[in-house]
Protein backbone atom coordinates (compact mmCIF):
# COMPACT_ATOMS: atom_id res chain seq x y z
CA UNK A 1 0.00 0.00 0.00
CA UNK A 2 1.32 3.44 -0.93
CA UNK A 3 2.13 5.84 1.86
CA UNK A 4 -0.41 8.63 2.20
CA UNK A 5 1.04 12.04 1.44
CA UNK A 6 0.30 14.42 4.25
CA UNK A 7 -0.40 18.09 3.63
CA UNK A 8 1.03 18.89 7.05
CA UNK A 9 4.57 18.56 8.35
CA UNK A 10 5.61 16.66 11.45
CA UNK A 11 7.39 18.67 14.15
CA UNK A 12 10.82 17.46 13.00
CA UNK A 13 10.03 18.10 9.33
CA UNK A 14 8.89 21.61 10.24
CA UNK A 15 12.18 22.25 12.10
CA UNK A 16 14.11 21.37 8.95
CA UNK A 17 11.81 23.36 6.66
CA UNK A 18 12.21 26.44 8.86
CA UNK A 19 15.99 26.04 8.62
CA UNK A 20 15.77 25.64 4.84
CA UNK A 21 13.43 28.64 4.47
CA UNK A 22 15.98 30.69 6.44
CA UNK A 23 18.95 29.74 4.23
CA UNK A 24 17.06 29.45 0.92
CA UNK A 25 18.93 26.42 -0.45
CA UNK A 26 21.46 24.06 1.03
CA UNK A 27 22.99 20.67 1.49
CA UNK A 28 22.35 18.45 4.49
CA UNK A 29 25.38 20.03 6.19
CA UNK A 30 24.05 23.54 5.46
CA UNK A 31 20.68 22.62 6.95
CA UNK A 32 22.38 21.12 10.00
CA UNK A 33 24.28 24.39 10.45
CA UNK A 34 21.04 26.39 10.24
CA UNK A 35 19.33 24.38 12.98
CA UNK A 36 19.29 26.00 16.39
CA UNK A 37 21.83 24.56 18.82
CA UNK A 38 19.16 22.75 20.82
CA UNK A 39 17.90 21.08 17.61
CA UNK A 40 21.16 19.43 16.48
CA UNK A 41 20.69 16.07 14.78
CA UNK A 42 22.90 13.39 13.29
CA UNK A 43 23.82 13.78 9.61
CA UNK A 44 22.00 10.57 8.67
CA UNK A 45 18.85 11.71 10.49
CA UNK A 46 18.81 15.02 8.63
CA UNK A 47 19.48 13.27 5.30
CA UNK A 48 16.61 10.84 5.93
CA UNK A 49 14.13 13.59 6.81
CA UNK A 50 15.18 15.65 3.79
CA UNK A 51 14.57 12.61 1.57
CA UNK A 52 11.10 12.27 3.11
CA UNK A 53 10.42 15.99 2.50
CA UNK A 54 11.53 15.52 -1.11
CA UNK A 55 9.23 12.49 -1.49
CA UNK A 56 6.33 14.49 -0.01
CA UNK A 57 6.95 17.37 -2.42
CA UNK A 58 7.91 19.98 0.18
CA UNK A 59 11.45 20.32 -1.19
CA UNK A 60 13.22 19.69 -4.47
CA UNK A 61 16.76 18.43 -4.76
CA UNK A 62 19.55 18.77 -7.30
CA UNK A 63 22.85 16.96 -7.25
CA UNK A 64 25.84 19.31 -7.08
CA UNK A 65 29.15 17.49 -7.13
CA UNK A 66 28.64 14.68 -4.61
CA UNK A 67 25.96 16.36 -2.47
CA UNK A 68 22.26 16.94 -2.86
CA UNK A 69 21.25 20.58 -2.62
CA UNK A 70 17.71 21.17 -1.37
CA UNK A 71 15.38 24.05 -2.16
CA UNK A 72 11.91 24.69 -0.76
CA UNK A 73 9.18 23.57 -3.16
CA UNK A 74 6.58 25.11 -0.84
CA UNK A 75 7.02 28.71 0.27
CA UNK A 76 6.78 29.53 3.97
CA UNK A 77 3.84 31.89 3.47
CA UNK A 78 1.89 29.18 1.60
CA UNK A 79 2.58 26.63 4.34
CA UNK A 80 1.55 29.13 7.03
CA UNK A 81 -1.80 29.58 5.26
CA UNK A 82 -2.25 25.82 4.87
CA UNK A 83 -1.42 25.32 8.56
CA UNK A 84 -3.91 27.94 9.70
CA UNK A 85 -6.66 26.46 7.53
CA UNK A 86 -5.90 23.03 8.95
CA UNK A 87 -5.92 24.36 12.53
CA UNK A 88 -9.17 26.19 11.91
CA UNK A 89 -10.74 23.08 10.41
CA UNK A 90 -9.54 20.52 12.96
CA UNK A 91 -9.61 22.48 16.22
CA UNK A 92 -12.09 25.30 15.63
CA UNK A 93 -14.76 23.51 13.59
CA UNK A 94 -13.81 25.23 10.36
CA UNK A 95 -14.67 28.63 11.77
CA UNK A 96 -11.82 31.13 11.33
CA UNK A 97 -13.62 33.61 13.57
CA UNK A 98 -13.33 31.15 16.47
CA UNK A 99 -9.60 30.88 15.84
CA UNK A 100 -9.18 34.67 15.78
CA UNK A 101 -11.38 35.09 18.86
CA UNK A 102 -9.24 32.59 20.78
CA UNK A 103 -6.08 34.35 19.64
CA UNK A 104 -7.34 37.77 20.73
CA UNK A 105 -8.53 36.36 24.08
CA UNK A 106 -4.98 35.21 24.78
CA UNK A 107 -3.82 37.01 27.92
CA UNK A 108 -0.23 37.12 26.63
CA UNK A 109 -1.16 39.65 23.94
CA UNK A 110 -0.16 43.19 24.75
CA UNK A 111 -2.32 46.18 23.90
CA UNK A 112 0.20 47.00 21.16
CA UNK A 113 -0.20 43.52 19.63
CA UNK A 114 -3.98 43.81 19.68
CA UNK A 115 -3.74 47.25 18.01
CA UNK A 116 -1.49 45.76 15.32
CA UNK A 117 -4.02 42.97 14.69
CA UNK A 118 -6.78 45.58 14.44
CA UNK A 119 -4.74 47.55 11.90
CA UNK A 120 -4.19 44.41 9.81
CA UNK A 121 -7.94 43.72 9.81
CA UNK A 122 -8.74 47.35 8.99
CA UNK A 123 -6.30 47.24 6.05
CA UNK A 124 -7.95 44.06 4.76
CA UNK A 125 -11.41 45.64 5.03
CA UNK A 126 -10.28 48.72 3.09
CA UNK A 127 -8.68 46.51 0.45
CA UNK A 128 -11.90 44.47 0.04
CA UNK A 129 -14.02 47.65 -0.16
CA UNK A 130 -11.80 49.46 -2.57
Amino acid sequence: MARRRSEMLTDVELEFMIALWEIGTGSVRDIMGALHEDQQRAYTSVATVMKILDDKGFVSSDRKDRALVYSPAVQKRDYEGRSLKNLSKTLFGGTPTALVARLVDNEDLTDEMIQEIKEIIDTRIRKDDG
